[in-house]
């Protein structure tokens, strides 16, 4: 997916294009302050969601399709692990230590401080001109060639150039903007669509789903996609340079290769 962190701030002085030359400047400027910020907040916040969300997946890993959906119920599909609960029927003949109280607790606590940090992120963005300037697509991103190659580079887990480190080319801007506006949004509402508080308040958070049970599945597979987008994140930070991309996100500034060397 990408050389750098999620919905980065990258310079002003980088070009569009990820055939544009690199900054040369000694320890160029990279993030602000908010990105940094926000950033740090949503990965804490992402870790302790996924952490809180297997302690509830294992208290009933069945899922469902529609509205109802309990033990007596046929599921959809199930995933093949033992529950903490007995009542659920998994094919184990025991049962896992029951963490479902203060999973949920964390759950909804870090799942509201991300709707809240993502919410600012996403005003400022767009206030400051973060994501039509650095990952709205241009008309040269829009090259078969060159979106042909970053599919090829990727697969090979090539390294980036020193080039491709201060730009996003077609197929990272396209994995951020899905993320960002399509798996995190989706992600937020159906999470909300299984809480009977809000949809009391909401019904048509719901009903728009066809039932808390679909919600909850959608929500599972959601889910996965964005460990997998997380993982090939991690794996495309580690061949770009680690530390490198990690100091940037902590002090907002890089070093350029020239400077390495």
């Amino acid at each position: 997916m990408s050389t750098s962190d999620a919905a980065q701030d990258l310079p002003q002085a980088s070009v569009r294009s990820s055939t544009s030359a690199p900054a040369t400047t000694a320890r160029n400027p990279r993030h602000s302050p908010g990105v940094r910020i926000s950033h740090w907040i949503i990965t804490l916040c992402f870790f302790a969601l996924l952490l809180t969300g297997i302690e509830i997946l294992i208290s009933h890993p069945r899922f469902y399709w529609g509205e109802t959906g309990n033990d007596l119920t046929t599921p959809l599909f199930r995933i093949p692990i033992p529950s903490s609960r007995n009542l659920v029927p998994t094919g184990y003949g025991y049962v896992l230590p029951d963490q479902n109280g203060w999973s949920r607790a964390l759950h909804f606590q870090a799942a509201w401080v991300t709707v809240l940090t993502l919410g600012l992120y996403l005003i400022a963005g767009f206030f400051t001109g973060h994501f039509r300037r650095d990952l709205a697509p241009g008309k040269v991103d829009f090259s078969w060639q060159a979106f042909s190659a970053a599919i090829v580079s990727h697969l090979r887990f090539k390294r980036p150039s020193e080039t491709e480190a201060w730009s996003y080319n077609l197929l990272q801007r396209l994995a951020y903007l899905v993320v960002i506006f399509v798996l995190f949004p989706l992600v937020i509402w159906t999470g909300l669509a299984m809480s009977p508080t809000f949809t009391a308040a909401f019904p048509s958070t719901v009903t728009l789903l066809g039932g808390r049970q679909t919600a909850r599945t959608i929500h599972f597979f959601v889910s996965i996609a964005l460990v997998l987008f997380l993982l090939v994140h991690i794996v495309m930070i580690c061949l770009a340079g680690f530390w490198n991309r990690t100091r940037a996100m902590i002090t907002g500034r890089a070093a350029t290769r020239m400077e390495r060397t």
